[in-house]
This record gives C-alpha cells, sequence and structure tokens, in this order.
C-alpha cells in the first residue's frame, strides 16, 4: 500500500462536554438519554441525518419479536422506545409475539423528541474519525463533518457505532471473525400496493415456522409461528428468475390498512465486511439488485403482491456484525443459555438467541445478566462501548446483538458514565453499587 504524508495542523475544537456518546441507535440514545437523566452535560453525534441506527437507517421495525407470554424483561429505556412510538401513532401489532413495532420514519420523530426533552446537545451529519488518547485515557473524539475536522473534548466517550470505530481508533483491544464467518447482511424494503386481505388468507393457509430455517433450537421454537416467506423465492429460482447463490427470501413485519409492507428482511448476503470500505460498497449495489429480484418473484408468485411495487430502501445497510472489543469480561454462549448471574450486572435480557442457525425464544421467564465489564475494553480508559461490539463469543454475540439488548447496555454504559464524572473517578473505576442504584431508579431489572 502506498502513503502520503500529511503535513501537521491544527484541529479547532468544536465542542466540551461531560460524556460524548457516538453513534445514535437503540445503544446510542439509550446511552445519551440515560447520562442526561443523572444530570451530566451530555453529547450524542450521528453520522446520518437521523437517530435511530437499525430502525431508521436499515429499517427493522420489529425490535420486540422475541417478547411471549411470560418473557421476562430489563425494561429500562427500550420500552420507552415502544410506548413514545405508541404516541405517535408510530406502532402496529407485530405478526409472531406480544409485542408491536415501531414505524422506522415515525421512530425518527420519536428520537428527535426525546433528545430534545432531555436537553441533550446533538450533532447530526457528523462522523467520528479518530479517539483522542492521553496516557491511555481517552479524552475525545475527532469529527468530519460539512464544517471540516474538528475535535469534541468529553470527559467520558460511549463508542455506540456497532462496530467499535472508536474503540479500535482508541488503540483497544478487539476481535473479527474472518468475513467468511460473519453474519450476514442485508439490504431492507418496502412494498405498497399489496392486497392484504389476500395477503393474509395465503400466509395462514401457508404458515411459516421457526424450525424451517433454524439448525439448532430449545425444541418449543421448531413449530412457532414465523413470517418467513420461502416458498415464492423457491419456486423463482427453480424457474431461473433468481441465480443460485442468492439467498432471497425472509421475513415481513407489518402490513398497514392501506397495503403497505413497511419492511421486508429478504435480502441476505454473506461474506462481506461491514468494516471494508469495498466490500460496504458492493453489498448496498448488490442488496437493491436482489431486492428486485425478490419483488418480482413476489408478484409472480404470492397471493396479495400481484401489483405491489417497491416503497422504498432502508437508507443503510443492515449489519449484523463485525468487531468485537475484548473487554474486562467476555461474554459465552453458555453464560447466555444458562441464566448467569454477575455481581456487577447493569440489566438483564430474556433468554433469546436468534444467529447462526441458533434461535432460542423466551417463553420460559428464563433470563440472563449482563455485566458491566462486558462494556468496559481491557486496554483503554473512559472508554465505554454499547450495543452488538460489547465483548462476548459466538454464540453469546446472538442475543447481545438484538436491538432491546443494546438498549440495556446503553443504559448501563450512559449511566456508568455519568456517575464516574460525577463521582471524579474513571469509568473502569466507577463504583458500580452506585451505578446499579442509579440503574433501579430508572426502572432498570438488574437480576
Amino acid at each position: 500500500m502506498n502513503y502520503i504524508e500529511e503535513p501537521a495542523r491544527k484541529t479547532p475544537v468544536l465542542a466540551e462536554t461531560d460524556v460524548l456518546v457516538v453513534g445514535s441507535g437503540p445503544s446510542g440514545l439509550a446511552a445519551a438519554i440515560a447520562s442526561a437523566r443523572q444530570g451530566v452535560d451530555t453529547m450524542l453525534v450521528e453520522r446520518y441525518g437521523c437517530f435511530g441506527g437499525n430502525i431508521t437507517q436499515a429499517m427493522v421495525e420489529s425490535i420486540g419479536w422475541y417478547r411471549h407470554e411470560g418473557t421476562v424483561e430489563s425494561d429500562g429505556i427500550g420500552r420507552e422506545f415502544e410506548i413514545r412510538a405508541r404516541e405517535f401513532g408510530g406502532e402496529r401489532k407485530e405478526p409472531q409475539s406480544v409485542s408491536q413495532v415501531v414505524e422506522a420514519d415515525i421512530f425518527k420523530c420519536v428520537a428527535d423528541q426525546m433528545v430534545e426533552k432531555e436537553g441533550i446537545d446533538r450533532f447530526l451529519h457528523c462522523l467520528g474519525v479518530e479517539a483522542l488518547v492521553r496516557e491511555n485515557q481517552v479524552i475525545g473524539v475527532v469529527t468530519e463533518s460539512k464544517q471540516g475536522r474538528n475535535a469534541i473534548l468529553a470527559k467520558r466517550v460511549i463508542d455506540c457505532t456497532g462496530d467499535a470505530d472508536i474503540a479500535f481508533r482508541a488503540g483497544a483491544a478487539c476481535t473479527k471473525a474472518p468475513k467468511s464467518q460473519l453474519e450476514g447482511v442485508s439490504v431492507s424494503f418496502g412494498c405498497s400496493g399489496v392486497n392484504r386481505e389476500r395477503f393474509l388468507d395465503y400466509v395462514q393457509k401457508n404458515p411459516g415456522s421457526l424450525g424451517q430455517w433454524a439448525t439448532e433450537t430449545s425444541g418449543k421454537e421448531n413449530e412457532m409461528f414465523s413470517p418467513y416467506l420461502s416458498e415464492p423465492f423457491a419456486r423463482a429460482r427453480e424457474k431461473g428468475e433468481i441465480p443460485d447463490g442468492v439467498l432471497t427470501g425472509g421475513y415481513w413485519s407489518s402490513l398497514t390498512d392501506t397495503g403497505e409492507a413497511t419492511y421486508l428482511n429478504m435480502v441476505y448476503m454473506l461474506g462481506l465486511d461491514p468494516t471494508d470500505l469495498a466490500d460496504l460498497t458492493h453489498a448496498e449495489i448488490e442488496g437493491r439488485k436482489q431486492a428486485m429480484m425478490a419483488i418480482d418473484a413476489l408478484r409472480k408468485y404470492t397471493p396479495g403482491f400481484e401489483n405491489a411495487r417497491l416503497r422504498t430502501f432502508g437508507s443503510s445497510l443492515g449489519t449484523r456484525e463485525s468487531r468485537k472489543i475484548k473487554g474486562r469480561h467476555i461474554m459465552t454462549g453458555d453464560e447466555v443459555k444458562n441464566q448467569a448471574a454477575f455481581s456487577d450486572s447493569i440489566g438483564i435480557f430474556p433468554e433469546f438467541l436468534d444467529a447462526y442457525g441458533v434461535v432460542v425464544i423466551p417463553t420460559t421467564g428464563r433470563f440472563f445478566q449482563i455485566p458491566y465489564g462486558a462494556l468496559v475494553p481491557e486496554s483503554v480508559d473512559n472508554l465505554l462501548v454499547a450495543g452488538r461490539c460489547v465483548s462476548g463469543d459466538k454464540i453469546s454475540h446472538a442475543a447481545l446483538r438484538q436491538m432491546m439488548c443494546c438498549t440495556v447496555t446503553g443504559q448501563g454504559a450512559g449511566t456508568a458514565a455519568a456517575v464516574s464524572v460525577k463521582e471524579k473517578v474513571s469509568s473502569a473505576r466507577v463504583n458500580i453499587q452506585r451505578v446499579q442504584e442509579a440503574l433501579k431508579k430508572q426502572g432498570v431489572r438488574i437480576q
């Protein structure tokens, strides 16, 4: 690789704050809100033009589809997202659970209101590109925007980028599986012109099940209903209309009364690295091409979709896995599956796994605790990480990556960062009992 040498330059300081959250997906929103509620100055920066991450950018509206009778959850800010969406009229019944979907575009307004209500300083269209580190402590982030290159200084930084971008650039130890082993990426899309009644009648007569595609379950999932469509795409593949190796087929989420399928997750591409620029570019373009193949198959072979047409694409690729930090504690699949408990718990999450062909739906009341140590990089201080890139092994990632779980780690990180600022100790040395007390006051179940 060739290199150029850039001249030294002074970078203007755009802002200073107590807690800086980079990335505003479910974990980042929860982190910023939790921090602000502890009474410290909080800033949230987001590279796109709206908050919400996978909910608003990748259109993943079914954030609680695991919820059934008997599910025990952490509660907290993640449940507030659903409540606020309902107040905005941006919620509909989710087809396979007792939860509701959160409509992507409405949630942009929900997130705006929640951020404004808490008095959080914020910048949209602001990309965090570098960590500022002094004596092994993160003191801020360098950003790039239309204003150019700037610095934001902070007493604590929370990396909610999903890919551990800030942690990686700060020199924190990270892992990443070879791209041949990473979970696939998706381009989501929506359709209008669907005959709702005709389609739902087809689904009733041809129900999908979780067991039809899972390779490992707890047994009870095998016959559970799933809004998974495979027959139309199998028929298109038989006729050569979808090439071999193209993994079209997947989920519908909800239908409006006017015939809009607002979230169709029917493109799944393997062998791509979400931290590689060439792979990201290929995935966006190839994903849209495959989505159009999927729409053609739906029109031809799915009753109710005969007159369907493209409504919208997700604004960004839906990614499931890339970097993870090496934290003070590395979560394991055995801990998730065996109701692990930790003295430094910052929240619980139901025994829900969905990745690598492993599907466990939490219908029995079982849950595991999430340790603060999974959010703390082992080698860099005053930096916390929340969201899908927290510290864990392959199977634990099948639970930790879930959006509602990301709100749990986000709320824990935001609260811990704020408490550490108020007590004037580093985030690695914060009094975990004080953090837990603050989380309980916010309505979070930690054990």
